[in-house]
C-alpha cells in the first residue's frame, strides 16, 4: 500500500525506454531525474529465453539499491539517487553510452568459447577487460577500443573520446575491485561483472548508471562454481519448470539478503591523536576531518611525554584496555617525545605527525625521524596523509575503509585526466 501511495504522489512523464527487465520514466516534478522501474521478468540469451518470476522486480531493486549505496558511500560517482519503492529507484537522467563493460577475475562462460585453450578457472591478474556494443539484433558484438573511438558517440553534448574511454576503463576496474572486496567478506568470489555508464544530462559527467543486480555478475560462494547464486543457474536450465524457477528465485533472494551485509563494517577501529599542547589543535583537527572522511572515529587528547610521562602511559592503557583496534598519532612540535615513548610502550601502530614551523622545523623533525633501536613508529608530515596511512592500516581488515581508499585513488586519477584534457583544449 505504501509503495502504491508513493506512485500516486509522483507524476510520471515520458517513458524514455523499456528493456527486458526495466522501464525508465521522466519525473515531471523533478527535472533531471528519472524513475527506474524493475519488472518481474528474467531473460537469457538476448531474451531467447524469458520467463516471469514473481517478486523479481523487488529482489532486483533491493540488490541494485544496496550496491549503488555501497559504491556511492565509497566515493564512486553514480546516477543513483535513492530507492523510491520496493520495485523502483530514482536516478539522475543520463544518456546511456551503448557499451557493456565486462570485467573478469576468473575465466568462465563466453570467454572460454571465444578463447579456446583457456581452462575454466584461469585467474586474471590484472583484471581482464572487455567491451561489447549493445546491439540485440547482432547479439551484442565484442568491440575494440578503436571501434569505440571511431564511433564518435556524442551524448548529452559530450563526445566520447580517448579521455572518456580511459575514465570508463579505469572506473570499471575500481568498481569491480570494490565489489570484489565487499563480497569477499561473505566468502563469495566475484567472478565477473558487466556495467554501463551514462552521461548526466545536467552535468555532462560520465557516471556509473543502469543497474547492478544478480543479472549483472557471477557469484561463486567459497569460489565453488557448483554453488553459484547468479543468473547462470537460470541460463543453465535444460527445462524451465516451476520447481527450477523456485531454485532460481531462492538464489536471487539469497543474494539480495547478503548484499545488505556489504554495507556493514567488518571490524571497528579508531584513531587516537595525542597532542603535546592545545596550540597544535588546528593541525589535529585536520587529522580528525580526514579520518572522518574514511569513516574512522578520531579522538583528540592532550598529553606531554616530557612533562607528564605517567599520564601519557595512563591514556595509552585506557585505549589498549577495551579491545578496540587503535592507531595512535603523535602530534608534538619541537622535541617529539610522544611518538617514541608511545612506540616503545605499545604494540599498536604509532604515527608521528609533527606540526613543523618555518623557523626550527628542519631541526625539530629529526626527533621524529631518528628513533632508538627497537622502535617502529613512522613519520608522516601531512595531517591528511597521516589519516590516510591510518586508514590503510584499518583497510586491511575493514572493507568499507578500503573501498573509500580505492575510490579516492580513482577520483584523483580522473581529476588529473580531466585537468589534462581541459589544458589541452585551452592550448588548442
Amino acid at each position: 500500500m505504501q509503495s502504491a501511495l508513493r506512485y500516486w504522489t509522483m507524476k510520471l512523464g515520458l517513458k524514455l525506454s523499456e528493456g527486458k527487465t526495466k522501464q525508465i520514466f521522466l519525473l515531471v516534478d523533478q527535472p533531471g531525474l528519472v524513475l527506474v522501474q524493475s519488472k518481474d521478468q528474467i531473460t537469457a540469451g538476448n531474451a531467447a529465453r524469458k520467463d516471469q518470476m514473481e517478486g523479481k522486480a523487488a529482489i532486483a531493486n533491493k540488490t541494485t539499491s544496496c550496491v549503488f549505496r555501497l559504491l556511492q558511500e565509497s566515493g564512486i560517482k553514480t546516477a543513483f539517487v535513492k530507492q523510491h519503492s520496493d520495485t523502483a529507484f530514482i536516478a539522475a537522467h543520463c544518456e546511456m553510452i551503448p557499451i557493456e563493460w565486462v570485467c573478469r577475475r576468473v575465466a568462465t562462460g563466453s570467454f572460454l568459447k571465444r578463447n579456446p585453450g583457456v581452462k575454466e578457472g584461469y585467474r586474471f591478474s590484472p583484471l581482464k577487460m572487455e567491451m561489447f556494443f549493445k546491439d540485440d539484433a547482432n547479439n551484442d558484438p565484442q568491440w575494440s577500443e578503436e571501434q569505440l573511438l571511431e564511433a564518435k558517440f556524442c551524448l548529452a553534448g559530450l563526445t566520447i573520446g580517448q579521455c572518456e574511454v580511459d575514465i570508463m576503463n579505469r572506473s570499471t576496474v575500481a568498481i569491480f575491485e570494490i565489489l570484489e572486496k565487499a563480497w569477499a567478506t561473505q566468502d563469495c568470489t566475484l567472478v565477473d561483472m558487466k556495467i554501463e555508464f551514462g552521461v548526466n544530462v545536467k552535468t555532462q559527467e560520465i557516471v556509473l548508471a543502469d543497474v547492478i543486480d544478480n543479472d549483472s555478475w557471477r557469484l561463486w560462494p567459497s569460489g565453488d562454481r557448483s554453488q553459484q547464486k547468479d543468473k547462470q543457474v537460470y541460463r543453465d536450465l535444460k527445462e524451465v519448470t516451476p520447481e527450477a524457477m523456485q531454485v532460481v528465485k531462492r538464489n536471487f533472494e539469497w543474494v539480495s539478503e547478503r548484499v545488505k551485509l556489504l554495507l556493514e563494517h567488518q571490524a571497528g577501529g579508531r584513531v587516537v591523536v595525542l597532542m603535546g599542547s592545545t596550540s597544535d589543535m588546528a593541525h589535529c583537527e585536520k587529522i580528525r576531518k580526514a579520518c572522518t572522511s574514511y569513516g574512522i572515529p578520531c579522538i583528540l587528547r592532550v598529553t606531554s611525554a616530557h612533562k607528564g610521562p605517567d599520564e601519557t602511559l595512563r591514556i595509552k592503557a585506557e585505549y589498549e584496555g577495551d579491545g578496540v583496534p587503535t592507531v595512535f598519532v603523535a602530534v608534538a612540535g619541537r622535541s617529539n617525545g610522544l611518538g617514541p615513548v608511545m612506540s616503545g610502550n605499545t604494540a599498536y601502530p604509532v604515527i608521528n605527525c609533527p606540526p613543523l614551523t618555518p623557523d626550527w622545523g628542519a631541526q625539530d623533525v629529526w626527533s621524529s625521524l631518528r628513533m632508538p633501536s627497537g622502535l617502529g613508529c613512522s613519520t608522516v608530515l601531512s595531517p591528511e596523509a597521516a589519516a590516510q596511512f591510518a586508514a590503510q592500516i584499518f583497510g586491511l581488515t575493514d572493507h568499507l575503509v578500503w573501498c573509500k581508499l580505492r575510490a579516492s585513488m580513482l577520483n584523483t586519477w580522473v581529476a588529473l585526466k580531466l585537468a589534462d584534457k581541459k589544458l589541452q583544449a585551452c592550448s588548442l
